[in-house]
Order: structure tokens, then C-alpha cells, then sequence
């Protein structure tokens, strides 16, 4: 029996697009409200992630984590990865340690507070597509960027 033909690769989500549509599609208000929510789980309640997703995208834990990031950092493309950035920072080591040693929703919350300590500029295609894979391999990233930059 052969495989049916397909079209290549599913194409990736445009994170940049989500970012941008954050910045100008929400009010102040809902942009607070993403802000507000203490873990991803919390923001399947939001009315303002139904507002951001597309129409039939349903706001699945991938999503979720990649909106409650939205709030904090730029974009720029070609930004250095976040790891990167918190070596520049000086931001301790074991607050690294923290987020990989971490299990949902902890590490995310961890990992949060560190980039709204460090204020940074991301590429947002990189960095969601992280969140939105978020587990073992790109905690280990995170933490290589972090000491193969210092």
C-alpha cells in the first residue's frame, strides 16, 4: 500500500504575525489581561486569546504558552536567543537552573519573570516556535546559549 502524496512539511505557525497582532489588535485592557495570568492554563479563560487567535484555532496549551509570553519582549528579526540575552543580562545562573529543573506551569512562570527582568528583544519566529514546543530540548537550548555565550 503506498502513502498518499502529500504537500511537504505542515507549515510553521507565524509567530511573528501573533506578536504583531498583539501590539495592535488589543486594547490596553486585554493586553492586561494576557498579562494578569498567573500560568498558561489560566489564559483558556481570557476573552482576549479568542480575540488573537485565528477564528478556528483552538487555544491549545501550545498557543497558551506562546500568548503569555506575548506581553514581554520586542521583536527584531535575527535577535540572539534569550539565553544569549540573560548571559548579557547577568542574570544568575541558577535562576536557569530553576526554570529546566522546573515542571509545568513552574518553569514557564520561573522563565517569565526572567524575561521581564531582562527586557528583551526577540526574534519571535525563534522564540515561540520554542514555547510552542516547549519541553527538555529547548530548556537544554536555553541553558547552552546561556554558557556558550558568556
Amino acid at each position: 500500500m503506498s502513502k498518499p502524496a502529500t504537500d511537504g512539511p505542515a507549515p510553521q505557525p507565524d509567530f511573528v504575525a501573533l506578536k504583531k497582532s498583539f501590539d495592535e489588535n488589543l486594547t490596553n485592557g486585554q493586553r492586561a489581561d494576557i498579562r494578569r495570568a498567573r500560568t498558561p492554563d489560566d489564559l483558556g479563560i481570557v476573552p482576549a486569546v479568542y480575540r488573537l487567535l485565528s477564528p478556528k484555532q483552538r487555544p491549545t496549551i501550545h498557543w497558551l504558552r506562546v500568548v503569555y509570553f506575548l506581553p514581554y519582549g520586542k521583536h527584531a528579526p535575527g535577535a540572539g536567543p534569550l539565553g544569549r540575552q540573560c548571559a548579557q543580562a547577568e542574570i544568575n545562573e541558577m535562576r536557569l537552573f530553576q526554570v529546566v529543573r522546573s515542571e509545568a506551569p513552574n518553569d514557564l512562570a520561573y522563565l517569565r519573570r526572567i524575561v521581564q527582568q531582562v527586557g528583551p528583544t526577540l526574534d519571535w519566529q525563534a522564540f515561540g516556535k520554542s514555547l510552542f514546543y516547549w519541553g527538555k530540548k529547548e530548556k537544554r537550548r536555553l541553558l547552552e546559549d546561556f554558557f556558550l555565550s558568556a
